[in-house]
């Protein structure tokens, strides 16, 4: 895709060690020239401002793991919280030729269509604020809506039954970072009437403007229980504050969770902080990242979820300097031994899953105990508890359901295996399992649903039958949870009957049967949880006289081949990709954990929407 050669790189990497050597002084003329000539991979990394302590961190994350490898060269821009500069920067690091781009976004929105420019040109890895659209090959950050929940919890607990009052100090005004991590806070604290939070303000991510505005808030309010700070910095600066003007018994918890002097990991030591969450930069994880996917390696996922864990007084004396989380105590066998329950065999979708997985175990060498529960949780409890007994190294399975799991699971944590969720989330705090790796479900529904409303603008009334997958499951509560998020801006389109057809062909057809019989044809569209059920509609709506396609629009997902011959033969107009091919990516977490090392909390995979227009193109390149 570049043109520019391997000299332009060397040329350009003997400015940055002249520029080094300005600074820092550089190596001997020897040594100089043996590194020009093992430089394969040319990185840009293009960073936000270099001013706030968790960024600080990130950029030394991101040297610390280069230096491992020494055909790898990185190049650094401060944007200064400019986002114009930021902009300017990732210009000119495309200019000098660079391999790959990682890039921590001032502003999400505003970088957006600069980032989108390279991802033409050169891989993208995007850390920490995910920009707008599919336009990047991997983004790597935390799930800060989900660091805020965890918060709420920890503060309504500190508070217990008595209640108080919070004052909530957030980072820079408008940020999705802030955005997210106020909501998640609220989201647990509207659960409890006698908990109130008195005000909110925001001082930048920065200690000395958190202590200023604390001093001016406790004039207001001096009657505060507890201070939740987005960092730790503005938490410290918080409790200054206080001290200050002689207030006691104030509670504060933080963010970030980093190590060395008033990072929180030793506030909490000193007592200062009531705890913090561990709020990991992603920058070892981008590197790693950055090699495979410039050495072309398989299964590169789209998103990886980092990991945030809650650090309080009991557990901070077992948290390095890395900020991992002990991981489960793995003994590595000579064979590593890998228990799966897999759900079913209820449709083309989950036989391509169960392909996938028992191929990639056989590739890897792993030993596969597999099991297939028929859709039944109590067959797959008694799977997962027969793993327990027979001692595998690492339990996976593919819920039935999102509820009923703490038991067994528990047991599991006991007995010191590790597990991994595939394919479909458990409704249970994620200490309970190592990581989830699969689809993000709600994205996948929210994409259906632009599909609709971009492929049949202009109608003043849109008629939806929509065909839910199995009742209490992540993909048919996900996948409705996004679709509807995207009809509410557009109230022409209604859902006017909404079935479980229970991911099966048969079922979609029954249920197809049954809409239209309720309201004849005054139905516009069908949006099918998967493909199976889409395809049982077309039936139902030929048996009925209508063309499926034409007379009634139809979207749904999966993508399988069969799914695209239907696009072929004009009676599906879009499905939107779920890919089951997670075989690959779950070996590589097995061996990952057996190894000792932490796994991010989720791992999602890549995917795309494919209309009628693809489908013949794109066909025999589907796998499943």
């Amino acid at each position: 895709m570049n043109a520019v050669t391997k000299a332009d790189k060397i040329i350009f990497f003997l400015i940055v060690c002249l520029v080094t050597l300005f600074f820092s002084g550089c190596a001997t003329e020897q040594e100089r020239a043996e590194e020009r000539n093992q430089i394969q991979f040319l990185i840009g990394v293009s960073q936000a401002n270099l001013i706030e302590p968790w960024r600080v961190v990130m950029t030394r994350e991101i040297k610390e793991e280069a230096g491992k490898h020494k055909h790898l060269r990185v190049v650094f821009t401060d944007a200064a919280q400019s986002s114009q500069k930021q902009i300017n920067d990732v210009e000119k690091l495309l200019q000098q030729g660079i391999d790959l781009l990682i890039i921590s976004p001032n502003d999400a929105s505003v970088l957006t269509p600069v980032v989108a420019k390279a991802y033409k040109k050169i891989p993208v890895i995007v850390l920490d604020r995910a920009v707008e659209g599919y336009d990047y090959t991997l983004f790597i950050g935390p799930d800060n809506h989900s660091i805020g929940k965890q918060a709420g919890k920890f503060v309504a607990d500190l508070l217990g039954s008595r209640g108080g009052n919070i004052i909530e100090i957030q980072g820079l005004n408008g940020s999705p970072p802030v955005r997210d991590r106020s909501e998640g806070f609220q989201e647990v604290i509207d659960k409890y009437g006698n908990i109130k939070i008195l005000d909110r303000v925001a001082a930048d991510w920065q200690r000395d403007k958190a202590e200023d505005e604390m001093k001016k808030i406790l004039k207001k309010y001096p009657d505060v229980d507890i201070v939740f700070a987005h960092n730790d910095p503005m938490a410290l600066g918080a409790y200054k504050a206080t001290r200050e003007l002689g207030l006691q018994g104030v509670s504060f918890v933080g963010i970030d969770g980093l190590p060395g002097a008033n990072g929180g990991l030793q506030l909490v030591k000193d007592g200062i902080l009531q705890g913090t969450f561990t709020c990991p930069t992603g920058g070892k994880e981008a590197v790693q990242y950055a090699i495979d996917i410039l050495n072309h390696e398989k299964g590169i996922p789209k998103k990886i979820i980092l990991r945030s864990n809650k650090i309080t007084r009991d557990n901070v004396a077992l948290y390095t300097d890395r900020q991992n989380e002990p991981v489960p105590n793995v003994k590595a066998k000579h064979k590593i031994v890998l228990g799966f329950s897999q759900l079913g065999r209820e449709s083309q979708w989950r036989l391509a899953n169960s392909a996938s997985i028992k191929q990639a175990a056989k590739d890897e060498g792993i030993e596969l105990l597999f099991t297939e529960a028929d859709q039944k949780q109590e067959l797959q409890i008694q799977s997962i508890r027969d793993f327990i007994k027979q001692k595998v190294d690492v339990i996976a399975f593919a819920p039935v359901v999102e509820d009923g799991w703490e038991e067994v699971l528990q047991e599991a944590k006991t007995a010191g295996i590790p597990v991994i969720i595939s394919d479909r989330t458990v409704n249970l705090d994620d200490s309970m399992y190592t990581t989830f790796i699969g689809a993000d479900f709600e994205e996948e529904g929210r994409r259906a649903a632009r599909w609709l409303v971009q492929n049949m603008q202009g109608r003043t009334n849109v008629n939806i039958v929509e065909l839910q997958g199995t009742v209490g499951s992540t993909p048919a509560i996900d996948r409705k949870k996004g679709f509807e998020e995207i009809l509410r801006e557009h109230p022409q389109f209604k859902i006017v009957d909404s079935e479980t057809g229970d991911f099966t062909r048969d079922e979609g057809k029954k249920v197809m049967e049954d809409c239209l019989r309720r309201n004849g044809t005054d139905i516009q569209a069908v949006f099918a949880h998967n493909d199976d059920m889409a395809l049982g509609a077309i039936e139902a709506i030929e048996e009925s006289g209508l063309k499926p396609g034409k007379d009634i629009v139809i979207v749904s997902i999966d993508a399988t081949k069969n799914a695209f011959n239907a696009m072929l033969a004009g009676k599906l107009n879009c499905t939107v990709e779920c890919n089951p091919l997670l075989g690959p990516q779950l070996m590589k977490a097995v061996k990952t954990l057996v190894a000792g090392r932490q796994l991010p909390v989720r791992i999602i995979t890549s995917e795309e929407v494919f209309s009628q227009e693809v489908a013949r193109k794109e066909l025999p390149y589907r796998k499943y």
